[in-house]
């Protein structure tokens, strides 16, 4: 996907929001939110996208820290869907 199509979906209601399920073409669905942080528009520019996943949310919430996501290409993502809640 290219990066105006992604932010369009994330940017204002998504992002930092909502858990995101993100389907790839050569990989496994996971299920994240994007995080806003420093390098956040500098990452957009280039389709790069920094993502916490599921399992470390929780823990994101409480602390914020980057440490706990991983940086994801947008070009690879095929689709974005808002997850249902559990």
């Amino acid at each position: 996907m290219v990066n105006d199509l992604i932010t369009k979906f994330l940017e204002p209601v998504h992002l930092a929001k909502s858990s995101i399920k993100i389907e790839f073409k050569k990989r496994n669905t996971i299920i994240g939110i994007f995080v806003k942080s420093a390098d956040y528009d500098d990452l957009k520019s280039k389709n790069f996208w920094r993502i916490v996943s599921e399992i470390h949310i929780p823990e994101w919430k409480k602390t914020n820290d980057n440490k706990l996501s991983k940086i994801f290409s947008g070009s690879e993502f095929t689709r974005l869907t808002l997850a249902k809640e559990k």
